[in-house]
């Protein structure tokens, strides 16, 4: 019997929308909140949106939600949930909390208190009083905001961003997720040039080439879920295999990232080595004031130095200053960037076409956003040439 889950896919801050329109893609109709898409699906829509959600953290099962003031109504509640349909008898389930504007504010006391109620819950099924926890793990969150608790389980185990090309780390790296998410709202489209100019690591141009080849973000992963006995293993295998049938190999991208620093462009290469799209991205030491190209309708996508401290910003001025004077020199270009640097608009030279607040790790930012033109729609066969009149 196929059955209904309530599933949350959490999101950051300014990403939702981005998330839900990829949840909606995959066939499930969505509630966007702060921080979360909530949506139902079977047990392969826990396979799916773990492998296929480029911008979502994590993906979780609601379990339930209720409003607790006291720590008597948080154990009577957590323990009338349907905790063993999930956890079988051997099921490691540590507990994880927070807390915002609630009474019930000390989260290692709501931890304890879920902990035990769900202990409660699994000795009335298992008719045992003790639990090894031995088994796969079922790491459950207690989220308290405003008195409502919301319990989930968490189906991703390591968080969505963690894809496992990137085994090593540049000093300042974009989460995955963040940069699916630039490309996401900036609209770039696989078959438009896509240059990042402060590549580093090469997080941005990667996560275009998997896009561009329509390659699953998950595909090269493990899930927590997988270990689950109340998802079939045949469900993953089903999952990986029509998302590896999806993939598109034969289409031609022109992605391109650039830096200074040869260090990060072999790191850069290294990870998309990794995931497979070293022959879709050109690398190329070249710094920013000498990026150029004949190449029309492109898009620049980027997160350059911010410079958090103060001895930095006299570069950060300057190279704001050199990539507003490159994006000049591409005039049918689209130019967006992310950055917490607050005079970026004064020193790039124009004011943003359009401005979205995101979150860089727990750094804000903007999303400042120029559009170059539309390019010219290609011509239909049956039309013939327009002709200029030269006289």
């Amino acid at each position: 019997m196929v059955r209904s889950i309530e599933l949350i896919a959490t999101a950051t801050f300014g990403l939702e929308s981005v998330v839900a329109h990829e949840v909606k893609k995959l066939g499930y109709d969505v509630t966007v909140d702060n921080g979360k898409v909530t949506f139902f699906g079977d047990e392969m829509a826990i396979c799916k949106t773990n492998l296929w959600l480029r911008s979502a953290d994590r993906v979780l099962v609601k379990m339930g939600q209720f409003k607790a003031t006291t720590f008597e109504e948080l154990f009577q509640q957590t323990r009338a949930l349907p905790w063993p349909d999930w956890l079988p008898e051997d099921a490691n389930f540590p507990v994880e909390g927070k807390s915002v504007k609630s009474q019930l504010h000390s989260v290692p006391d709501c931890q304890a208190i879920v902990k035990k109620a769900v202990v409660e819950k699994m000795k009335q099924a298992y008719k045992k009083e003790w639990f090894a926890e031995t088994g796969p793990r079922y790491t459950i969150e207690v989220a308290l905001l405003k008195d409502i608790a919301t319990l989930t389980i968490d189906t991703s185990g390591v968080g969505l961003h963690k894809r496992g090309y990137r085994k090593l780390s540049s000093q300042a790296p974009l989460k995955e997720t963040l940069a699916a998410g630039l490309l996401s709202i900036a609209r770039w489209y696989p078959d438009r040039p896509l240059l990042d100019p402060f590549c580093g690591s090469g997080t941005i141009p990667i996560e275009a080439a998997l896009i561009g080849h329509n390659i699953a973000p998950g595909i090269g992963r493990n899930f927590a879920a997988e270990a689950w006995p109340v998802i079939p293993r045949e469900l993953w295998v089903k999952a990986r295999k029509e998302a590896l049938e999806q993939e598109n190999r034969d289409v031609k991208l022109r992605i391109y990232g650039t830096d200074i620093d040869d260090e990060v462009l072999s790191l850069a290469r290294y990870h998309a080595r990794q995931a497979g799209v070293e022959d879709s991205i050109h690398f190329q030491r070249v710094p920013v004031a000498r990026v150029r190209s004949k190449q029309k309708y492109g898009f620049i996508i980027t997160n350059p130095p911010y410079g958090q401290r103060l001895g930095e910003m006299p570069e950060v001025e300057k190279l704001t200053r050199e990539l507003g004077e490159t994006y000049s020199t591409l005039d049918t270009w689209s130019c967006f960037v992310i950055s917490s640097f607050e005079k970026f608009e004064r020193f790039f030279g124009r004011k943003a076409d359009k401005k979205r607040k995101l979150y860089n790790g727990r750094m804000e930012c903007q999303y400042y956003q120029y559009f170059g033109p539309r390019p010219p729609r290609p011509q239909r066969p049956e039309e013939p040439p327009v002709q200029e009149n030269i006289d």
